[in-house]
């Protein structure tokens, strides 16, 4: 089997890719991976060295959310088909909403990562209006779901998202992502720390809820500060953080992330919209203790094993926070219920399992038709 995946170099995208393309190639599934949103660097191409049978193709074009859009869009599209006409995949894996409807004769897999009217919905109580650009961005999503031959969703929560939103796709189901527990240390000595990770500037993140409260383990926030669509560069809203209480650390890369994680006790998941959530993952699959927000999405996948705090509300993150830190055996309980919980129901293999029949299944529908 041939499979072309596209993804994009911004997010937890790419890293979901990398563990589902090399699940695939170890299957002996052949892939052709395109990548959009920048060109990616050295440190984030390092591990399609160790493996086979992948045909890798970078660009920088715009990405569907990215404002001023259009026209990277229409290029894109134009750029993918000529790739899908030169290798002729059996099936396309998109990890954007638009090339579902891409006009090729082939089986068209969409992943619903993320969308923007649902993090608008969620950050700002309200749906977008029918502003221009918001118009345009609605109308591509919305094609490329209704083309699609199959969607798949990380979450019940996103899919029931894209139905109320945009459309009710032909085919729908959830897969939840999944990383690979041996990329992971839950062994490591632990500090009295905890972290947390977000884009800085993204309100869904809202990790400036770890601004607004005392606690006597030191935080640390890893996440860049500059917004990638140069649209809506401005000043840090983080200039005036006190850094002897908060550390920033900017970007990180995947292994720094991992040592972090793997020295840190707790993890604080404070995202107001979060689809799936890929960091609270790793940090579950290090053994840290999660305190996360009470939002449906991340109910429905960390169940009873974290502690909750009120939803959005910093002083309850701070008690739920102060509770883990006055109380190792609390701390140590709700480590392990994380970790077990993440090894069980969100390990790779079983992502790409799942998403092998799902291939097997829109290949042989197609087969049949």
């Amino acid at each position: 089997m041939h499979v072309l995946v596209t993804t994009d170099t911004i997010g937890g995208v790419w890293t979901y890719a990398r563990e589902l393309v090399t699940g695939l190639v170890r299957r002996g599934v052949r892939v052709t991976l395109v990548s959009f949103g920048e060109i990616p660097t050295a440190e984030q191409t390092q591990w399609l060295d160790s493996i086979r049978n992948v045909d890798f193709r970078a660009t920088a074009f715009r990405l569907e959310w990215m404002q001023e859009a259009q026209d990277d869009l229409e290029a894109s599209s134009d750029f993918l088909k000529a790739i899908i006409d030169e290798v002729k995949p059996d099936l396309l894996h998109l990890n954007q909403f638009a090339y579902g409807a891409l006009g090729v004769d082939i089986p068209k897999l969409v992943v619903a990562h993320s969308d923007v009217v649902g993090w608008w919905a969620s950050v700002k109580g309200e749906v977008p209006g029918d502003i221009p650009w918001m118009a345009w961005y609605r109308e591509v999503v919305q094609a490329g779901l209704e083309n699609a031959t199959a969607v798949v969703a990380p979450s019940r929560w996103m899919l029931e998202c894209v139905r109320q939103y945009y459309c009710e796709p032909r085919t729908a189901t959830v897969i939840y992502n999944g990383r690979s527990p041996v990329l992971f240390n839950p062994h490591m000595s632990k500090e009295d720390g905890i972290v947390s990770v977000g884009r800085l500037w993204d309100s869904g993140k809202q990790v400036s809820l770890l601004l607004h409260g005392e606690t006597s383990m030191p935080i640390t926030i890893a996440g860049t500060e500059q917004h990638p669509d140069e649209v809506f560069r401005e000043g840090s809203p983080f200039e005036f953080v006190d850094r002897e209480r908060v550390h920033m650390l900017g970007t990180r890369t995947e292994s720094q992330l991992r040592h972090l994680f793997g020295r840190a006790s707790i993890y604080a998941a404070t995202s107001r919209y979060e689809p799936f959530g890929l960091a609270p993952l790793e940090a579950a699959l290090s053994r840290c203790a999660l305190v996360v927000n009470d939002i449906p999405s991340l109910r429905e996948i960390w169940g009873d094993a974290v502690c909750y705090f009120d939803t959005n509300q910093s002083e309850s993150l701070f008690e739920e926070l102060n509770r883990l830190v006055e109380d190792r055996t609390r701390r140590l309980t709700y480590a392990n219920l994380a970790y077990n919980r993440a090894r069980q129901y969100f390990n790779a293999d079983r992502m790409v399992d799942e998403y092998l029949n799902l291939y097997q299944k829109l290949g042989a529908r197609s087969q049949a038709a």
